[in-house]
């Protein structure tokens, strides 16, 4: 490791140690070393035990910066596998993240602007309306229409911070093949590469901008979802302005039933803007956290969600979106064989797989989940169990199906706070039949052709020289064969020769040799057979030149 390497890993350990999160290791035999490893840093005590551990824990990510922020943020949708209290602190860091100073946020959209921000923009707020672990926003009126905006704006040396941090989990990574039996299995590296990636692509506010023109295109007058309009002539890589949106977070579950929200549906339609998004498009929102989701004010019977923060989306090929929707449909109807047979067919298992015992190891797991409401549904446990199963049939870890992953969680979290009486498996399943239909039916087949047709009007006119010149190639490959064929036969031809030859040649000195032993008085008949067997080797020589 380089001396930065452990610099930053000494300073996680000493911010871990000194906010007492080491009271999270369970105190068994197993952990004894590392309980007598804790007793020996006594100069890292904990520094704050009078707070609360849930704020403890969000109170350290917080000073990591962005990489742990994203973790914890994560971790605050799953509230079936922490307790309020800790899952409550770690929803802070959805929006609440401590803020920087808004006077150097305001230099710094002067530097991007190359004005003074009363140029373009009334009413500027110094107060930041919200922080997150990438960036803060400031709300402003545009002068030139009046429109309220919101600005965001990237905190200031935040790159060196990701780089150190996924420099040591990349070293990290490395570590993961060689310390456990099946670490090669989960791809680690190509994981936080993908990890990596993604951060990076974040703090260009530009790609941003881009992201939620696409996604607000993709549901154009759609009541499932409204993305606010982006104001792209005043973005650059660290800033961004956008339409301020009204509406009421969707953690705020008590407010939204006040409002008379329909909660059924609006938790429904989470589930089918996910699949939306994933199948239609190719194209999902892949940081659906609740810091960046809310429901609009208007029309409570027939909610509509808005998203923001598109900094993170992710896509699937075709090949990918096929297999998965395949796999839906096949887990929603218990055809266990097929979900088996799928995997190996898209190369997630080995080619060798015993179909049968995969399709018993996926019952076990997934038998126990139907018919069951989401409330009591951990997918936690199911995740677990399906690890547990893949590390037995040696499936590979998909880093392109990350990004998807972690959306999954986040939509179930997202669902369980707002309905978890909610079916997920009834109302997907409906989407993902129509949508295969469309794939493999007659409309499938029109709309290849509509999308083919500008290209084959293209190329007709194209067609007859396209065709001679294949036969042309063709009769031209056919003598090169040819050719290569006689040229193969004669060195078979010479190769058999040179062969004789050397068998020839070998007999005649083994039989002078022979003579020579035996009738030294035959010494010509001898040395004559020597010589010939000699010149026999060298022709049979030459011949394989």
């Amino acid at each position: 490791m380089t001396f930065g390497e452990l610099r930053r890993l000494y300073l996680i350990i000493r911010v871990f140690l000194n906010y007492g999160l080491d009271e999270l290791v369970p105190k068994t035999r197993l952990t004894l070393l590392f309980r007598l490893w804790r007793n020996c840093l006594f100069w890292m005590p904990n520094k704050h035990r009078e707070q609360p551990l849930g704020e403890r824990i969000r109170l350290a990510m917080e000073q990591l910066g962005p990489v742990w922020i994203k973790f914890g943020q994560m971790m605050s949708t799953r509230r079936d596998l922490f307790p309020p209290q800790i899952a409550d602190q770690l929803a802070m860091l959805q929006d609440r993240v401590a803020p920087f100073d808004g006077v150097l946020a305001k230099k710094q959209i002067e530097l991007s602007l190359g004005c003074p921000v009363e140029t373009l923009f009334d009413d500027f707020d110094i107060k930041p309306l919200a922080s997150a672990s990438i960036a803060q926003v400031h709300t402003a009126t545009l002068k030139e229409n009046g429109q309220k905006v919101v600005i965001k704006v990237i905190r200031p040396d935040i790159l060196p911070v990701i780089k150190a941090d996924m420099k040591l989990i990349k070293r990290m990574a490395r570590w993961v093949p060689r310390l456990l039996p099946d670490g090669r299995r989960l791809r680690p590296q190509e994981v936080v590469a993908d990890y990596e990636k993604t951060l990076i692509d974040e703090l260009n506010l530009l790609r941003e901008a881009a992201n939620a023109i696409q996604l607000r295109r993709n549901f154009d007058s759609s009541k499932m979802l409204y993305i606010p309009e982006i104001f792209s002539d005043y973005g650059s890589e660290t800033m961004l302005v956008m339409e301020r949106i009204y509406g009421i977070p969707i953690s705020e579950v008590v407010t939204l039933e006040q409002h008379g929200v329909n909660m059924k549906l609006l938790a429904e339609r989470g589930v089918q803007v996910f699949f939306t998004q994933v199948f239609r498009d190719s194209f999902f929102h892949a940081d659906m956290h609740p810091g960046n989701i809310f429901v609009s004010y208007e029309h409570p019977e027939d909610p509509q969600y808005i998203g923001i923060d598109c900094g993170i989306v992710g896509s699937l090929n075709k090949e990918d979106k096929r297999y998965l929707a395949e796999n839906f449909i096949a887990f929603f109807n218990r055809d266990y064989r097929k979900v088996a047979e799928l995997h190996v067919d898209s190369g997630w298992v080995p080619p060798d797989t015993n179909v049968e015992d995969f399709e018993f190891a996926i019952r076990t797991v997934c038998e126990p989940i139907f018919e069951k409401p989401l409330a009591e549904i951990s997918f936690g446990h199911v995740l677990l169990n399906l690890f547990n199963t893949a590390r037995r049939f040696n499936m590979e870890v998909q880093p392109q199906l990350v990004l998807l992953q972690k959306t999954l969680l986040y939509v179930e979290g997202v669902g369980r706070q707002l309905y978890p009486q909610l079916d997920l498996w009834k109302t997907a399943k409906p989407f993902l039949e129509d949508w295969i239909k469309d794939q493999i039916g007659i409309p499938a087949i029109v709309r290849a052709l509509k999308e083919k047709a500008p290209f084959w009007a293209e190329k007709l006119p194209e067609l007859p020289e396209l065709f001679y010149d294949s036969l042309r190639q063709h009769k031209h490959l056919q003598h090169s064969v040819d050719k290569l064929t006689n040229d193969l036969k004669g060195e078979r031809v010479r190769q058999n020769k040179s062969r004789y030859l050397f068998g020839v040649g070998a007999t005649l000195l083994l039989s002078g040799t022979a003579i020579l032993l035996t009738r030294p008085d035959w010494v010509l008949i001898s040395a004559g057979m020597i010589a010939a067997g000699v010149v026999s080797w060298l022709v049979g020589w030459q011949k394989t030149g």
